[in-house]
C-alpha cells in the first residue's frame, strides 16, 4: 500500500526559532501578519535566511510585489484578496501561488488568479466558514487544482483527513 505523503503549510505571524526547528523540511511556511500594517522588511530577511538553512520554504501572505522582491519561493493570497494585479508581475521558476477559498465563487477567483492549490477551509474548524467533510469534498470535486485542507485540524482528526482527495494540510495548533 502506498502512503500518500501530503504537503504541509504551517501559518506564522512571528519570528520564533524554537517552534520552527521542530519542523521537517517538507513544512512550507507562510508568514501572515494581518494585525500590523507595516512589514519590518528586516525580520522577513532574517526569517527567510533561517528558514533556507532549516530547508524549509518561505511564503509570504497578501503582498506579491515584496514576495519577488525578496526572492521568496512563494505567496499566499487570502480568500478575501480578489485582485488581479499580480498577474502584471514576471516571477522566477519556482515561484508559487497558493490561496483560500471558502465557497465555489471563491475558488473560481482563486484559479482566475492562477493559484497552484487551493486551501479550502474551515474543515474542522466550527466558525462562521465551518464547511465539515461532506461539503468539503463537494467543493473539492468543483476543482482540478491541488486542494488542501485547512481549520481545526489536529493529531486526532488527521485520521479523517485520510478519507479526502487533497494534497495537503494547512495550519497553526497542528505544528505547534
Amino acid at each position: 500500500m502506498h502512503i500518500r505523503l501530503l504537503t504541509k503549510y504551517y501559518f506564522i505571524n512571528n519570528f520564533d526559532t524554537n517552534n520552527l526547528q521542530k519542523q521537517d523540511k517538507e513544512t512550507i511556511i507562510i508568514f501572515r501578519n494581518y494585525s500590523s500594517s507595516n512589514i519590518r522588511i528586516d525580520k522577513l530577511i532574517k526569517l527567510k535566511n533561517f528558514l533556507r538553512k532549516q530547508g524549509n520554504k518561505f511564503f509570504l501572505a497578501n503582498n506579491f510585489k515584496l514576495a519577488l522582491k525578496l526572492g521568496l519561493d512563494g505567496v499566499y493570497i487570502p480568500s478575501f484578496n480578489k485582485n488581479f494585479n499580480h498577474l502584471a508581475y514576471s516571477t522566477f521558476p519556482n515561484f508559487t501561488v497558493v490561496g483560500s477559498a471558502h465557497n465555489l465563487k471563491e475558488i473560481r477567483i482563486k484559479e482566475l488568479q492562477k493559484a497552484k492549490a487551493i486551501f479550502i477551509s474551515s474543515l474542522f474548524k466550527k466558525n462562521n466558514n465551518y464547511l465539515g467533510l461532506n461539503k468539503f469534498k463537494i467543493l473539492n470535486n468543483y476543482t482540478k487544482k491541488e486542494v488542501v485542507a485547512l481549520g481545526g485540524i489536529s493529531k486526532k482528526s488527521i485520521k479523517k483527513i485520510k478519507l479526502l482527495k487533497i494534497s495537503g494540510i494547512a495550519g497553526i495548533s497542528y505544528f505547534r
